[in-house]
């Protein structure tokens, strides 16, 4: 699995996959132009799909009514280190039997993001510095 991310202008990226894009800024009080969602918000879009995808997967499976079925993902600030502390999934999901709600709530916890979240997953940074390629004026003379 693979995205590639790329400076656009301002505080603008683009992240592209499989032929998908989705652009990221920030807001205009953080030096951007609003263009797209920031980052710590494309994180909730990410729990909140894979909670919701997991969701309906559970629903199909039981050939239960999948209709007006909703996610919405909270998160509070944390700092030292600044981070995001506290997650909170609300899955609206329609009228289901006592036993298929357990089982809709052990499905959205299965998600794979909320359990990569969960088991703090190990991450690696490098730095590749690329040349910076010469203007065409010094290359002729």
């Amino acid at each position: 699995m693979e995205v590639h991310i790329r400076h656009t202008a301002g505080a603008a990226f683009l992240a592209s996959a499989r032929g998908h894009e989705i652009i990221c800024d920030q807001p205009k009080e953080n030096g951007g132009e609003d263009g797209g969602m920031t980052p710590p918000e494309l994180l909730l879009a990410s729990l909140g799909t894979c909670a919701g995808y997991y969701a309906l997967q559970y629903l199909r499976a039981r050939k239960l009514p999948e209709t007006g079925l909703a996610v919405r993902v909270q998160a509070e600030k944390a700092a030292a280190p600044a981070r995001l502390g506290r997650f909170t999934i609300h899955v609206d999901a329609p009228p289901l039997e006592g036993r298929h709600e357990e089982g809709l709530l052990r499905a959205v916890r299965a998600c794979l993001i909320h359990n990569t979240m969960l088991v703090h997953p190990e991450i690696e940074t490098m730095i590749h510095m690329r040349p910076v390629p010469l203007p065409e004026a010094t290359m002729k003379a």
